[in-house]
């Protein structure tokens, strides 16, 4: 996860600029729950997970060409500068995207 080193790095920052030890401990302590719950949910409903798996698998490989082309797609659109034009044309075709975030 690339984006551990840069977080923990902010979070020991603004623990250590805490006025008491309590307020750096709680920081790291939320850092430690937000990154280690959803790894043990994860473990928790494994089971029921791949029960509920089964049932696309059938679905896997086009889902996957699917996946590959709109990679390459954007990809390309990236590299001819008209990433920002197909975004746009994404949203006009469909506005629900608009309203993700």
């Amino acid at each position: 996860m690339p984006c551990i080193g840069p977080v923990l790095g902010a979070i020991l920052t603004a623990s250590a600029m805490q006025s008491s030890v309590f307020g750096g401990v709680g920081l790291l302590s939320a850092y430690a729950l937000g990154l280690g719950v959803p790894f043990m949910l994860s473990a928790i409903f494994m089971r029921e997970m791949l029960g509920r798996l089964k049932g696309l698998r059938h679905a896997g490989r086009p889902l996957q060409i699917v996946a590959g082309a709109v990679m390459v797609l954007i990809g390309l659109a990236m590299v001819t500068g008209k990433l920002t034009e197909f975004s746009l044309w994404l949203l006009d075709r469909i506005p629900i995207l608009g309203q993700i975030g």
